[in-house]
């Protein structure tokens, strides 16, 4: 399966979930009372959470994978697995330079700033926590890292050299501005879904391959121009409206997903598309302008290289349709500037 075809089936994934639509008046105002009772609440339990050090007992049960050590002189595990523990401290890990692969999700840890010590870090999976920042020191190997579903308002401390994959989905994150594109060269995957982004700019990360922005607060698609190496580009569920933005230093993209954002009118707004030499894959459905007549037909006619829109291939006869049409609104321009071009004469 390629990249495109399994980030296709991923963005398949529905999400059904429907709010219950209030009363206006007083239960208006008794769901805000509620709401702050409930904030309330969530703060009062974070101070509750009890204080809970990791220690050498916890270490032992959880080591795997035996390697030579990189020095190859020795050998040590190289893996842990301390996920779903309800720790708050992990300082111990200060002396456990051999490992490779670390998974600490869901515990209650909001500052991991000590596994900077762990240089030879290949993976690290810190999802489900209380971070609201990393706070790491520029790690030589780290390949891939997550973490999703915490508290990060900012990306500062998530630029390491060998980085290919980072993954914050499901943060504060309104900005992007804290990345340094010139310790990132590897990275090819960035995941900010769920985020609080309203602008695609500040990236500028040349050799990126596929951005996830999903369900994010979009309005503006700016600053695309810097990802020369961008081949996918998945956006659904934010607020765009128009297709400004595009431009043909995005010569690599190949799939966009702009499901469920508002985009209004596909003759005014598809055509922006056609500086994408390789495009090839699209997802409009949920925006207004799928109401509209002859909707495929149109995406077609301005994007005569595309070959899947929404999911559905194109098939032979809409392709000869929309060439035929085509052709006729050209005799029919040609005609018109013909007709004024005798007037003035």
């Amino acid at each position: 399966m390629s990249d495109n075809e399994a980030e296709e089936t991923f963005g398949e994934e529905e999400d059904n979930a429907e709010e219950a639509g209030g009363e206006e008046g007083d239960e208006e105002v008794l769901g805000e009372e509620e709401e702050k009772l409930g904030e309330e609440e969530e703060v009062e339990e974070e101070e509750k959470v009890p204080d809970l050090a990791l220690t050498e007992e916890h270490i032992a049960e959880c080591l795997s994978l035996l390697c030579k050590t990189g020095d190859g002189l020795a050998h040590a595990y190289v893996r842990l697995d301390i996920h779903d523990r309800q720790l708050t401290d992990i300082n111990i890990l200060k002396s456990f330079i051999h490992l490779r692969y670390l998974d600490l999700s869901k515990n209650n840890l909001k500052d991991i700033s000590c596994l900077s010590a762990l240089t030879h870090l290949l993976t690290l999976k810190a999802d489900y926590n209380m971070l609201t920042t990393v706070k790491l020191e520029e790690m030589p190997f780290l390949q891939v890292a997550s973490f999703n579903d915490n508290k990060m308002k900012t990306l500062e401390g998530c630029s390491h050299p060998m980085l290919e994959h980072l993954s914050v989905n499901n943060n504060l994150i309104s900005k992007v501005d804290t990345l340094e594109p010139a310790k990132l060269a590897r990275l090819h995957t960035l995941e900010l879904r769920g985020n609080k982004l309203t602008t695609t700019d500040g990236f500028n990360l040349p050799n990126l391959k596929n951005l996830f922005l999903a369900q994010n607060v979009i309005t503006v698609i700016e600053g695309l121009d810097r990802m020369s190496s961008l081949t996918t580009l998945h956006m659904r569920g934010n607020q765009v409206k128009t297709l400004d933005g595009f431009t043909d230093g995005l010569q690599m993209l190949q799939y966009i997903n702009l499901r469920e954002n508002s985009v209004m009118d596909v003759k005014a707004e598809v055509p922006k598309l056609q500086c994408l030499p390789l495009l090839r894959a699209m997802v409009l459905s949920e925006n207004p302008c799928t109401e509209e007549d002859d909707y495929r037909i149109e995406v077609l006619i301005a994007l005569r290289k595309l070959e899947r829109l929404d999911k559905e291939e194109y098939q032979e006869e809409e392709r000869t349709e929309a060439e035929a049409i085509a052709e006729q609104r050209k005799e029919e321009a040609n005609a018109e500037n013909e007709e004024v071009s005798d007037e003035e004469d």
